[in-house]
Parts: structure tokens; sequence; C-alpha cells
């Protein structure tokens, strides 16, 4: 599996839970593995997730944590009440359940990682947050 192919899942992302979802311009994700969460109600999503260069994510939240880890690129993550991190390969993260974010890629590669959703059954795996 090259590179490219395995960061199709990044803040993320963002990717396709249980519900439908519309897929950003310049995002791709794709759910890896599905299963049980350690709640009832739960599901753990593995997803890969690429972000083209040029590109952000939007303002967006989860129902629940999303930790990655960045696999290729460069993106600067910005996450409500945090200072703005840059994020480079060999660099994770977490973001809480809820909380407002959004990832913009810097530079002329894409970005990529593999993210970790631990989220409510059912609910839209991203909601757009007001700019």
């Amino acid at each position: 599996m090259n590179a490219r192919a395995l960061l199709a899942g990044f803040a993320l992302a963002l990717c396709a839970a249980s519900a439908p979802h519309a897929q950003l311009a310049g995002v791709q994700r794709q759910v890896l593995e599905r299963a049980a969460g350690p709640v009832d109600g739960q599901e753990v999503l593995l997803v890969r997730v690429e972000i083209a260069p040029g590109t952000a994510t939007g303002r967006h939240s989860h129902p629940g944590i999303e930790t990655g880890y960045v696999v290729a690129g460069e993106v600067v993550m910005q996450v409500d009440g945090e200072s703005p991190r840059t994020l480079v390969p060999g660099d994770s993260y977490l973001i809480p359940a809820g909380r407002i974010h959004d990832v913009r890629v810097v530079g002329g590669r894409p970005a990529r990682a593999l993210a970790t959703f631990v989220v409510e059954r059912g609910k839209p795996l991203a909601t757009p947050a007001a700019p």
C-alpha cells in the first residue's frame, strides 16, 4: 500500500460513518475498518485521509474523539481553544469529542494521515461549524 493511499483519511478529517456524507472537494476519506465501540451506541472507524495542496477541511466537529498520525505532507491544525499546530510526518494528534477544528495543507504536497474515530453510531461523522 503506498503512502498516497494511506492518508486519504486525514482530521480529518471527516469520513463516512453510518450516515451518508458529502466529500469536500480536495479531501478524500476511505474507511478501512469499522467495529463496535467500547460503549454501546459507539463505533470505531479507522480512516485513510488525503487533503490536496491548497485545501482546508473547513471548520467542523465530530460526535466523538478523533486521533491520528500524519504520514505525509505538512498541515496547520487549528482546534478551538488551542494554539495552531503545524504537523509533519511522524506527528500525532487528538481532538476531543465535539471540539471544532480545521486542517489546512501547507506547501505543494498533499497531506496524508491515518485517523481513528470513536463516535456515536448513526450520527454524521463530521458536522460543519459556523465560520
